[in-house]
């Protein structure tokens, strides 16, 4: 997942889509996405109700293509994600905008309501998925291992669903960094003067959310109380060790983000592929700030290839998709049930970052609440 910037990087990335894919518009074609008996992919809340994965599968074909947004290949390994859905199922799939945050993909949502151009399918920190639902945006999907996804994990009525997760992790480069921070409370230390970088805007970006997060944790918040983390990030930036530079995998060979709090398989994939630059990339996850999240699995409602689109969802949760997420460092929501059915890659989940302790995740409402603290507060904290 050569390396390109994570998708947290700030609006106006150019798109991955070529001018002429740009400018097309209209719906996908009707027969495409429907069957002989007339039954719509569009409105399909399961493969069975399609009439079967091979009815989905013909379908999907017929479309062509999926459009996809916001999914770098160094992310999680989306990279063989995608490679492996084109060779299996023969469709091509156009990423526009990888470098993109979650908002990004709901503006796209949004600002391109029935055109061919607008995303497929999104793939959204927890936070942004909750509203995407809200907004009536996502199409209700039940995936044939959505069973297995654990409670809580999942929307009853299958609008979103969580698909991989990770630690927040404090990633540094060791040859720039003379002694590399454990703690969130190290990053204070005067040592590290503009060296500490999020991926991301907190505002906007899943990511750089969490890390936000994770601070208020390490800092006396909970996950009612987000305000320590804003107030950890103010003293950052008064003491100058906060850096507003977005960490990217450019930004970290660089020397311009030499620590970065980003999840743990985006560091621990940095770690991998920096090795033969000569970037001794080391990872921690902050035992006094431990924060993890799931990413979430949702498709357009008005999805201009609607067919494709649950096809991609029935790959993403097959025991080869659930793996090559497994690969890239991230632990797919599906990894308890894999386990115990024997088809999970015992060597990638080998390679994990070490993590003590059964992980808990804020609510909804928690989560609703922090982004709106956050969304008040976010831009006074980081000023000046």
């Amino acid at each position: 997942m050569t390396l390109s910037p994570p998708r947290t990087a700030a609006l106006g990335v150019v798109a991955a889509l070529t001018l002429s894919a740009l400018s097309a518009c209209g719906a996908a074609p009707d027969d495409a996405s429907t069957t002989a008996d007339g039954k719509s992919a569009a409105t399909a809340t399961s493969a069975a109700d399609f009439g079967g994965l091979d009815a989905l599968v013909k379908a999907a074909r017929k479309e062509g293509t999926l459009r996809a947004i916001a999914l770098p290949r160094d992310w999680a390994n989306y990279g063989a994600l995608i490679d492996g859905f084109e060779k299996k199922y023969g469709i091509k799939v156009e990423v526009e905008n990888p470098d993109g945050s979650s908002q990004d993909e709901i503006n796209a949502v949004t600002s391109r309501k029935g055109q061919d151009r607008a995303p497929d399918v999104l793939d959204l920190g927890s936070s942004f998925a909750l509203s995407a639902a809200e907004q009536g945006l996502l199409a209700p999907y039940k995936v044939a291992a959505f069973g297995d996804i654990p409670e809580g994990q999942k929307d009853a009525r299958g609008r979103w669903y969580n698909d991989y997760g990770g630690y927040i992790s404090i990633g540094c480069d060791a040859k720039r960094v003379k002694e590399c921070p454990k703690t969130f409370a190290d990053l204070l230390k005067p040592q590290y003067k503009g060296q500490v970088a999020l991926n991301g805007n907190p505002t906007k970006s899943g990511s750089a959310f969490a890390g936000v997060y994770a601070s208020a944790l390490s800092n006396g918040g909970s996950f009612d109380d987000i305000q320590p983390g804003l107030d950890f990030f103010a003293e950052l930036k008064k003491n100058g060790n906060y850096t507003p530079v977005e960490s990217t995998p450019a930004t970290v060979e660089k020397g311009e983000t030499p620590i970065s709090i980003d999840w743990d398989y985006l560091n621990a994939g940095y770690a991998e592929e920096f090795k033969s630059k000569g970037v001794d990339w080391q990872v921690t996850v902050p035992a006094d700030g431990v924060f993890s999240q799931y990413y979430s699995q949702a498709i357009n409602k008005d999805a201009p290839h609607p067919a494709a689109a649950r096809l991609w969802e029935e790959y993403l949760y097959s025991a080869e998709g659930q793996n090559l997420w497994l690969a890239g460092y991230a632990r797919p929501a599906l990894m308890p049930a894999m386990e115990k059915a024997g088809t999970l890659d015992k060597t990638a989940a080998a390679k994990l970052p070490e993590v003590s302790g059964t992980p808990s995740f804020p609510t909804e409402a928690q989560q609703n609440k922090a982004k709106t603290v956050l969304g008040q507060g976010w831009a006074k904290a980081v000023s000046g």
